[in-house]
């Protein structure tokens, strides 16, 4: 294994509550107030939608995807959903320090360090930085054929964070830790603060199917688990070579990703977003230099 590279759940697929609009002649985030599921391609047009999009509209009967039949890869919660406060440079777009309110880590003069995590506000390095939450959920799609495989869904903002933390607390809780099997979905919920105005907002929340108890879920989940372990399908196995792949490096995000999540979650650099999960409503020079390069690079894409 290459060190230093951190090694991440294999994805083959976004899930978004925002998107990148052009407006005269400049890429801006723009908030949405439905799900969009989409490949890991990119063309000048914007993320090309996956498949499975279409095929659960659909299913849904609604003109706007608001909640996806999810499962869960792994039952430990941390390696579900991994959140920090992230700080990314304001001139190339990497990230710089990464931490969880009480250590941290990033790169300094003397090279890689940890040391104390204040949290943003406490932190003025953070407070000019526009250090903020950052939170990866990776779920697997009802109808994905890649058993291995999953969709990530990317977030800055505190309800999606918190929300999802909570949810999958407790359902590793209830469960006796068989979160894996248990049959949930991504349900997209709408609330309105005295930040927002008064206009509704939204972030992610994770729940049971519609039509299924908490007791029910909870059977069906440990019929599943003694039949995959009979099987011989180790989880505690995967999840302990996930932990050790993610543990490989400072980093989880890559280089390639970093211009696209600088574009999106972070180009209002020291200004918290309001809305929640969906990107945040102004640009930087630096977004837009990051986007330009994004768009190069997706508009030239080697065929495999």
């Amino acid at each position: 294994m290459i060190k230093g590279l951190a090694i991440t759940p294999p994805v083959i697929g976004r899930i978004s509550i925002g998107k990148v609009v052009e407006r005269n002649g400049k890429r801006l985030p723009e908030k949405d107030d439905c799900f969009t599921l989409t490949t890991q391609v990119q063309t000048k047009d914007g993320w090309l939608l996956h498949p499975l999009h279409q095929k659960l509209l659909e299913a849904s009967a609604t003109e706007k995807l608001r909640a996806i039949p999810v499962t869960l890869l792994f039952n430990a919660s941390d390696l579900n959903l991994r959140a920090e406060y992230s700080l990314f440079d304001k001139t190339t777009g990497r990230p710089l320090c990464v931490g969880n309110g009480e250590t941290a880590k990033g790169v300094t003069s003397e090279g890689m360090k940890e040391y104390a995590c204040p949290s943003p506000g406490g932190c003025e390095m953070g407070k000019k930085g526009g250090c903020k939450p950052y939170g990866r959920l990776n779920v697997q799609v009802e109808g994905q054929e890649d058993e291995l495989g999953c969709f990530i869904f990317r977030t800055t903002g505190f309800n999606s964070i918190r929300t999802l933390t909570a949810r999958l607390e407790f359902f590793e809780a209830v469960s006796g830790g068989a979160t894996r099997y248990l049959p949930l979905q991504l349900k997209l919920r709408g609330k309105s603060t005295t930040q927002s105005h008064r206009a509704p907002v939204y972030y992610v929340d994770l729940c049971l199917r519609d039509g299924m108890t908490l007791k029910e879920a909870v059977v069906q989940a440990g019929i599943t688990a003694a039949q995959h372990n009979d099987s011989g399908v180790d989880i505690r196995a995967l999840e302990a070579a996930a932990r050790s792949a993610l543990a490989n490096g400072a980093f989880e995000d890559s280089e390639d990703e970093t211009p696209d999540i600088v574009e999106e979650f972070f180009s209002a650099i020291g200004h918290d977003s309001v809305d929640d999960g969906s990107p945040t409503s102004t640009t930087t020079g630096l977004a837009a230099k990051l986007a330009e390069k994004a768009e190069h690079t997706s508009t030239n894409i080697p065929n495999n």
